[in-house]
């Protein structure tokens, strides 16, 4: 069993990622490369560098510091990322928090003991720990002895998934999770494929395990406008759902947001969605309205 894993964050006080106050562990490496996502610094479960450029003062110490002659005098673009080996060193030596190192090598009973210290929070208000990501089934070894944890100090458990993993990970940990946030993004499995890298078949497949096995489970779905808006993935959707026979089933709508593309800057990585425009308040309850008029109980996360 796993007892280390690359740990990105561990963000306590969270009200968005489960019932309740929670502490939220994400985790490094996800299969999947949504084009609208807000945590491109998940996706690889390497450590890497990031560079703030409005933080920088322009000081030099992190030139000095590189071996690897990989930092650069561009007063946008600060890391050369094919001599770059993520090593940290440039971190380090940077006093204004222009580069940041995204991934900390961490153990299970590290991350439990952060975890327990909000155990207070949890009991007034039912809340308790998310894994989170990224993709946290990648690591279901980790995830599984982090809530055999829990289950010993009776704290709440809520896995945040994409559902593209193996079923033998939701089969390690579906004992010992009291919640599945599980996101369905869209239903044509080639639209699936174009943003976000891979078809859906493992991921309804996932869904219809999870859901047969009577975990409680409340389905997400980030809302990306002219992506998966249309009525015809409003209806595919309502119908998968429907179809799970679960009368509990409800569905969860995350409106688009660019929170976070500044870490797609620090990171280098293009963002192909920059001309995408937002949603207005009025289309995005008219979607949750359809829902409803479908059968599929239907919130916003706000």
């Amino acid at each position: 069993m796993a007892n280390t894993a690359l740990v990105e964050n561990i963000q306590g006080y969270s009200i968005h990622d489960g019932p309740g106050i929670r502490t939220v562990v994400f985790l490094k490496g996800c299969p999947l490369r949504c084009r609208w996502c807000a945590n491109p610094e998940n996706l690889v479960d390497t450590v890497q560098v990031g560079f703030l450029v409005n933080l920088c003062q322009h000081c030099g110490r992190c030139a000095k510091k590189c071996e690897k002659g990989a930092i650069i005098p561009d007063p946008d673009k600060r890391i050369d990322r094919e001599k770059c080996d993520n090593c940290g060193d440039c971190v380090d030596a940077c006093f204004y928090g222009a580069l940041v190192r995204y991934g900390k090598e961490m153990s299970v009973d590290a991350v439990f003991d952060k975890v327990r210290r909000d155990k207070i929070f949890y009991e007034n208000s039912g809340g308790g720990v998310t894994v989170s990501g990224g993709e946290p089934l990648t690591h279901a070894d980790f995830v599984k002895r982090l809530f055999e944890l829990c289950r010993e100090e009776g704290i709440n458990t809520c896995v945040e998934t994409c559902g593209c993993v193996p079923q033998s990970a939701f089969e390690a940990v579906l004992p010992l999770t009291d919640t599945f946030y599980f996101d369905l993004k869209l239903m044509d499995a080639e639209k699936h494929r174009e943003y976000t890298g891979l078809d859906n078949e493992r991921i309804l497949s996932n869904a219809r395990f999870v859901a047969a096995a009577g975990a409680n489970i409340l389905f997400r779905q980030p809302l990306i406008p002219g992506v998966n808006s249309s009525e015809e993935n409003i209806k595919a959707t309502a119908e998968f759902i429907r179809s799970l026979g679960r009368t509990d089933a409800a569905l969860q709508l995350l409106p688009y947001h660019r929170m976070g593309t500044g870490k797609y800057a620090a990171l280098d990585i293009p963002y192909t969605l920059e001309s995408l425009e937002l949603m207005k308040g009025e289309e995005v309850d008219a979607v949750c309205e359809k829902y409803n008029s479908l059968g599929v109980e239907c919130s916003i996360s706000r």
